[in-house]
């Protein structure tokens, strides 16, 4: 049977959130510079965007560019930079033919120029689409998002008499980058690392974990139906027993 044919439509993941690695190991693989890797990795970016839209997904978050990134050798860095530029300026067209909205999470301003402006031109250009928002997750760190969150809070408690009763879970989640996106229910990450390298850190409370030794420039539209085929087989109890869930 296909793969696609087995997927129930009526339990999909809302959001689905998607660790990229493996570019670099794979390149090395094909006896070429790891920036080939990442050439290659668009490919996949774009079959697994398209997949998910196709199937009904609500969100796709991508995890681009960690924080911990800019540590890379420098001639990598500013290759992918130059990468995401040209990407963002091809894959417009493409996003707006397949009705995605585009959306980034992160400490984007501290981005190269460039890369900013292509950045919030493509969010610019896409932000009335509706049927999939697809978020990059660039220059980004869980652990900055949820200290952002708290001087937030601190700022609002401090100027806005904003009571320390009165701050809940939601309220916290309100200040995070992913305010109005829910939490994923599934998070993939390629390449067999069974890491979470500091991302949705807040938002993946109660996410299904997916490791997958596939590198990211072999990921498929296949690959992506079995993971939501695998998700779907799963009990997902949040703290209950399973006799509660009957």
């Amino acid at each position: 049977m296909e793969l696609k044919s087995q997927i129930n439509l009526d339990k999909l993941p809302r959001h689905i959130a998607i660790i990229m690695d493996g570019n670099g190991r794979w390149a090395k693989q094909h006896g070429k510079p790891r920036v080939f890797g990442h050439q290659n990795g668009v490919k996949s970016v774009r079959e697994t965007t398209e997949a998910a839209a196709e199937l009904g997904v609500d969100y796709l978050t991508l995890y681009a560019f960690s924080t911990e990134n800019w540590n890379r050798p420098k001639l990598e860095v500013n290759a992918l930079m130059s990468l995401l530029v040209e990407t963002l300026n091809k894959e417009i067209k493409t996003l707006n033919k397949n009705n995605i909205r585009l959306q980034a999470i992160g400490d984007i301003s501290k981005l190269p120029k460039k890369t900013y402006k292509a950045l919030l031109e493509g969010i610019e250009n896409t932000k009335n689409n509706t049927r999939m928002t697809l978020i990059l997750a660039l220059n980004y760190s869980a652990r900055w998002e949820i200290l952002q969150a708290a001087k937030g809070i601190a700022e609002k408690a401090k100027t806005e008499n904003l009571k320390i009763e009165d701050v809940n879970e939601e309220v916290f989640a309100n200040f995070l980058s992913t305010k109005g996106v829910p939490d994923p229910e599934l998070l993939i990450r390629t390449s067999g690392e069974t890491r979470i390298s500091n991302f949705l850190l807040w938002q993946i409370a109660y996410t299904e974990l997916l490791f997958v030794p596939t590198f990211w420039p072999d990921f498929r539209k296949p690959d992506l139906y079995k993971a939501i085929i695998d998700y779907q087989n799963r009990e997902r109890r949040f703290g209950k027993i399973s006799e509660q869930l009957v």
